[in-house]
């Protein structure tokens, strides 16, 4: 997650459900679709692991997939990341708005929401979600963006969480909104190993 150099550490909790994934996953994920017995798949994982190779270019340090059952038949699923930015002014609250502002303004939005979020850090925090129209794609997905400023005063985390499954757009922006009350900004658990808290938090599951 933050274990790059330079950047600030980060802790936050993931709902029951979602798996993190990175670079580093891609030859135990090559094997998986192997066993699979599928061309296509292994394809597929491909295309999906050099666009997950690409977000790191643009300041992405965390990713998490979401799969969660959907009735009747089928699983719901999700993009989770977290990007850090460099602060370019020295007001971080003024930081947050402007860019939450900014992707509100961006005209991909078909429709969006937008409020503050009040969090246990007192850190400012802004929420934009709603469904998005992106060329050559048929259905438009949903995404929720939450910003908020890190105490170091230098830096931005901007949390996505984007799904084609826009008829839970009510339950991802749940979920979403919970994880970032989950940030905290100390080690919350010194034994453990990593910036990042595994295991079960304190979101249900909001899905279905």
């Amino acid at each position: 997650m933050t274990r790059r150099s330079g950047l600030p550490p980060v802790w936050f909790r993931l709902p029951p459900g979602f798996y993190e994934i990175d670079p580093e996953d891609r030859t135990a994920l090559d094997a998986f679709a192997e066993a699979l017995g599928g061309s296509e798949a292994q394809q597929q994982l491909s295309r999906l692991m050099d666009e997950l190779d690409g977000l790191a270019g643009h300041e992405v340090v965390h990713t998490a997939f979401g799969f969660h059952p959907e009735e009747p038949t089928g699983v719901a699923t999700s993009l989770f990341s977290l990007t850090v930015r460099r602060i370019e002014q020295p007001n971080p609250r003024l930081a947050v708005a402007r860019t939450a502002l900014a992707i509100a303004r961006s005209p991909l939005w078909t429709g969006a929401d937008r409020r503050f979020i009040d969090l246990p850090s007192a850190r400012p925090c802004c929420l934009v979600a709603g469904t998005m129209s992106l060329p050559d794609l048929d259905r438009c997905p949903f995404q929720a963006r939450a910003v908020t400023a890190h105490p170091d005063g230098l830096h931005l985390l901007v949390l996505d969480l984007t799904s084609a499954s826009n008829q839970h757009a009510a339950a991802y922006t749940d979920i979403l909104e919970a994880i970032a009350h989950t940030l905290e900004f100390s080690d919350p658990d010194p034994t453990a190993h990593g910036p990042m808290l595994s295991g079960t938090s304190r979101i249900l599951e909001v899905l279905l």
